[in-house]
């Protein structure tokens, strides 16, 4: 995975004081969000994502986004970006379609901020290039 070529950089908003003091910052791969109660009750979520582009020209750019409360699988993603020309910017919105949730999984979801997760694998020619996580609170002022 770390050939030390640039293949893709993915954009990400910059974290808190707050939010930094938990996290190693080696890592560079882990993003924590959090969201109101009502973002559980949602159907559709639309999410925009800024990358650019190294020297070398990207086929069958692929992500692979899967969902987790407490382990248990949520909902699983798949988004093709297909070809990138080589010293590009691009942005792409991606649209996840939200499983429905029982109202007592969202209660403990709510109960329980972090215990959400998601692993994002990022694949070129069907190879893994990049592993993202986060993790989710729901607790956030409505």
């Amino acid at each position: 995975m770390e050939t030390g070529i640039v293949l893709f950089e993915i954009t990400k908003p910059p974290l808190s004081s707050e939010d930094r003091k938990d996290i190693d910052p080696n890592a560079g791969r882990f993003v924590r969000y959090q969201f109101t109660p009502a973002f559980l009750r949602l159907r559709q979520v639309g999410a925009t994502v800024e990358f650019t582009v190294g020297d070398i020209p990207i086929n069958n750019f692929r992500m692979i986004e899967r969902h987790y409360f407490r382990g248990q699988l949520l909902k699983s993603f798949d988004f093709e970006f297909g070809f990138c020309i080589p010293s590009s910017k691009n942005t792409c919105e991606h649209i996840y379609e939200f499983p429905p949730l029982s109202e007592e999984l969202i209660h403990e979801m709510i109960l329980h901020p972090y215990e959400t997760q998601s692993d994002s694998f990022y694949f070129v020619d069907n190879k893994l290039v990049m592993h993202n996580k986060a993790d989710y609170s729901y607790t956030g002022a409505q």
